[in-house]
């Protein structure tokens, strides 16, 4: 078995409120392992802690207890091996999708002619070019998500957590992006953890899902997902895509918030 890239060990996340004097336990125990090259769908009930989860991973939240490891060192807060993609692209408004792409390179104190280089390659790659002297309220909803996406990936990071990037997006855009981040991550073979309420999406985008449980949060069950790469739309046609479907709505379906 392949050593372990991005590993939560035994993590539990309560979190107090004194004014009330309440104590919520969101994530109890909780245990995950994620190789290099890895893809990792998460899907649980609304609530459950997976956004939380994602925070831990990233280092932008502690844990009460346990502990993140990557390659096998604590994870003590953010690095620059791991990257972190959210529903709202926050992209920065006053910059163009250039300046969006190349911002993460600067703040690494990049060259910036090398940042820019690197920036359009990376705005080429996810179907951008041209696009490069626009500002964000000149872009559609998916084309955002896609300088959000770049943004991220420019940076060269071994690991990327994402939080539902599509959700906001329309059913035909979405599965485009779908397609665009499987062609980046076979290029790039990039650990991915990818947090999804969209069962169908989990499924054709992961080698493995884990299914967690109502709160306090912990894996329910992983299920391999065992579909052969390259994907494209016929992989959703399948009877064993459809039967990973029917089992992940099973488990979902007995989990409790």
């Amino acid at each position: 078995m392949c050593a372990a890239k991005l590993e939560a060990v035994g993590v539990s996340k309560r979190f107090y409120q004194p004014r009330l004097d309440l104590a919520t336990d969101v994530l109890e125990e909780f245990n995950l392992a994620a190789a290099t090259g890895d893809f990792v769908s998460i899907v649980g009930p609304s609530g459950c802690g997976k956004t939380t989860l994602l925070h831990i991973l990233g280092g932008l939240l502690r844990s009460t207890r346990g502990q993140v490891l990557v390659d096998g060192k604590v994870v003590t807060g953010p690095g620059r091996e791991r990257a972190l993609v959210f529903q709202d692209p926050a992209l920065l408004p006053w910059r163009t999708v250039l300046g969006n792409i190349a911002y993460g390179l600067e703040c690494l104190r990049t060259d910036r002619r090398a940042a820019r280089a690197q920036a359009l390659a990376w705005l080429e790659l996810v179907g951008l070019g041209g696009f490069g002297l626009h500002y964000p309220n000149e872009l559609s909803g998916g084309m955002q998500q896609r300088v959000n996406l770049a943004r991220a990936l420019a940076v060269d990071p071994e690991i990327l957590l994402m939080d539902e990037p599509f959700a906001a997006l329309d059913a035909q855009t979405r599965e485009v992006m779908q397609t665009e981040l499987l062609s980046i991550w076979e290029r790039t073979q990039t650990t991915v953890v990818f947090v999804t309420h969209q069962i169908e999406e989990a499924i054709y985008l992961a080698d493995r899902v884990v299914v967690l449980s109502g709160r306090p949060c912990r894996p329910r069950e992983t299920i391999e997902v065992g579909l052969p790469r390259p994907r494209d739309d016929t992989t959703r046609q399948t009877r064993w895509f459809r039967e990973c479907a029917g089992r992940v709505r099973a488990l979902l379906r007995g989990a409790r918030p």
